[in-house]
């Protein structure tokens, strides 16, 4: 097994990888609070044969000792990452998070709609179509907008637009 956290976080992002959900919700438990929810240390976080993955559903389980915001992230994260999980009211949840944890909370929701994959048809005045690929609604801290792609219908061909 993997000893570093960074090592740590790798394994369960690969562990999500794939579904957008279970992605974000991962993503949420690593970044946050330094990603002390992310650790092995917490329960929720499983050894099996190959690599650690999340127990979204086991979360519920230790909030009692947490802070409200910490209860309110993590209640949203299981939320996100799993259907087992009774579903958060986000008008009592949101109110409570701090402006960092509110961002990335923000983020989970853009990434978990997929938001990072849209692309748009687009006509040109001329009639020729485009389909640029969006950048996500709310890009997580740190994450830098990526250029553009756009294919043309026309001739096929994928071109790097940057964006501004």
């Amino acid at each position: 097994m993997a000893d570093s956290p960074m090592d740590i976080s790798d394994q369960l992002r690969r562990w999500a990888r794939g579904m957008h959900t279970t992605e974000a919700a991962t993503e949420l438990l690593i970044r946050a609070h330094n990603g002390i929810f992310a650790s092995i240390e917490q329960p929720w976080i499983k050894p099996s044969e190959r690599a650690y993955w999340i127990d979204f559903a086991a979360i519920a389980e230790y909030l009692g000792t947490l802070s409200g915001g910490e209860q309110r992230l993590l209640r949203i994260a299981a939320s996100i990452g799993s259907e087992e999980v009774t579903p958060v009211r986000l008008g009592d949840v949101l109110s409570g998070l701090d402006r960092r944890t509110l961002r990335l909370v923000l983020a989970a929701v853009a990434h978990a709609g997929g938001s990072h994959q849209h692309s748009s048809l687009v006509i040109s005045r001329d009639g020729r179509a485009t389909i640029p690929k969006e950048p996500s609604l709310f890009m997580w801290d740190g994450e830098i907008r990526s250029a553009r792609t756009t294919v043309s219908t026309e001739s096929a061909t994928i071109s790097r637009l940057t964006s501004e």
